[in-house]
C-alpha cells in the first residue's frame, strides 16, 4: 500500500511539468497564429478607443497603452490560470470562458460515457470472441476492426439519421432532448437528471435522442477495442498456465476470466487514451447531430474568432487529458503490482 501511495505521488508530481509544457504551447501557438483576433471581432472600421479596449482586455497592452511583452503576458496569464481565471470571452456578454465551458460540457460527458459503453461492449465482446475463435469468425472481427476504424464519422452518422430518422422515422434527427422537456438541473447529464426528477418524458426524450450519435461514436471507436483485445487475448492464450488450467479441466469460463485480466493492460491503457479523446469533444460527431457539447462550442467560438474562450478551453481539454491519464496510471498500479517499481 505505501509503494501504491508513493506511485501516486511520484505520478501526480510528474504531471505538473506536462501540463505546464502544454499550457505554454498553447499561450504562444496562440499568440503567433497569423491574424488579429480584435480586428476579426471589432472588424477594420472599428474606432480605435474600442480596440484599444479590448487589446487591454487581453492583456496584450497596459493602461498606457504600451505593448506588454510577451514573456510577462505569459506570467500574467498563468497567475491567473492558478487561481482558476480561465479569462472572459470576447462575444455575447463577456462571460467567464469556465463558466461557459460548464454549460456545455455535461452534454459532453453524457455522450462520451455512452458512446465509450458501446465500444467497449461491441469492441471487447467481438476481441474475446475472434481470439477465441479461428478460421471465419476471426477473419470477420478483423475486418470489422479494420472497416470501423476506417469510418467517417459525418458519412456513417449521416447514413443512420437517413435510415433511422427520416426512413424509420423512428429516431430524432439530432439534438439532445425534445422541446420543453429538459429536466430539472441537478447534474446537468440529462439521463440522470431525469431519473432523479422521476421524469419519464424526459428520460424517454433524452435517450432516444442519445442513441444515434452514442451508436456512430461507439462504432467508430470499438474497431480500436477488438483489435487491441484480440491481440492481447491471443497472446495471454498461448502462455502455459492456459494449458495447465485446461489440462486440469478448469471451465472455460473461469478460464477465459483469468485471460482477460491478465491481458487487460493494454486494454485498459485504450480504455484511457479514447476516453480521454471523447472527454475532450467529439467534435465530428457533435456537429453531425448538432449536439451541444464542448465540440460544438469550440468550433463555433474559433468561427467567431474568440481568442480568450479558445485558448481558455483547449488548456482545459489539456487538463482532462492529463487527469485521466492520471486515473489510468493509478489503476495500472492497482491492476499490476509490478508497475509500481
Amino acid at each position: 500500500m505505501a509503494s501504491l501511495k508513493i506511485f501516486i505521488v511520484a505520478r501526480v508530481l510528474a504531471l505538473i511539468p506536462t501540463i505546464l509544457i502544454l499550457i505554454t504551447l498553447v499561450f504562444f501557438i496562440m499568440r503567433v497564429l497569423p491574424g488579429d483576433p480584435v480586428i476579426a471581432i471589432v472588424g477594420m472600421k472599428a474606432p480605435m478607443e474600442r480596440v484599444m479596449e479590448l487589446r487591454r482586455e487581453l492583456g496584450l497592452i497596459d493602461e498606457n497603452g504600451n505593448e506588454i511583452p510577451l514573456v510577462t503576458q505569459y506570467f500574467n496569464y498563468l497567475s491567473k490560470l492558478i487561481q482558476g481565471d480561465f479569462g472572459r470571452s470576447l462575444i455575447w456578454g463577456k462571460r467567464p470562458v469556465l463558466v461557459e465551458i460548464m454549460e456545455h460540457l455535461p452534454a459532453t460527458i453524457e455522450l462520451a460515457i455512452a458512446g465509450f459503453l458501446v465500444s467497449i461492449i461491441l469492441g471487447v465482446s467481438l476481441g474475446v470472441i475472434g481470439a477465441g475463435s479461428s478460421g471465419k469468425t476471426n477473419n470477420a472481427v478483423r475486418v470489422y476492426s479494420a472497416v470501423t476504424y476506417a469510418l467517417f464519422i459525418p458519412w456513417i452518422g449521416m447514413m443512420f439519421q437517413l435510415v433511422f430518422s427520416v426512413w424509420l422515422k423512428i429516431l430524432p434527427v439530432g439534438g439532445r432532448i425534445g422541446v420543453g422537456l429538459e429536466p430539472p438541473t441537478y447534474t446537468g447529464l440529462y439521463i440522470l437528471d431525469s431519473l432523479i426528477s422521476n421524469r419519464l418524458d424526459s428520460l424517454t426524450s433524452s435517450l432516444r435522442h442519445i442513441t444515434l450519435p452514442a451508436i456512430t461514436l461507439g462504432l467508430i471507436i470499438s474497431g480500436v477495442f477488438s483489435r487491441i483485445t484480440r491481440t492481447s487475448v491471443e497472446e495471454v492464450l498461448r502462455q502455459d498456465f492456459v494449458v495447465a488450467a485446461r489440462a486440469r479441466g478448469l471451465p472455460e469460463y473461469k478460464i477465459m476470466m483469468h485471460v482477460l485480466k491478465n491481458s487487460f493492460i493494454p486494454i485498459l491503457t485504450m480504455m484511457g487514451l479514447q476516453l480521454a479523446l471523447l472527454m475532450t469533444g467529439a467534435v465530428l460527431t457533435e456537429t453531425t447531430f448538432s449536439w451541444p457539447g464542448m465540440g460544438t462550442f469550440l468550433l463555433e467560438r474559433i468561427q467567431y474568432r474568440d481568442y480568450t474562450t479558445v485558448q481558455g478551453t483547449v488548456v482545459f481539454f489539456a487538463l482532462i487529458v492529463a487527469l485521466v491519464n492520471l486515473i489510468v496510471d493509478i489503476f495500472y498500479a492497482y491492476i499490476d503490482p509490478r508497475i509500481r517499481y
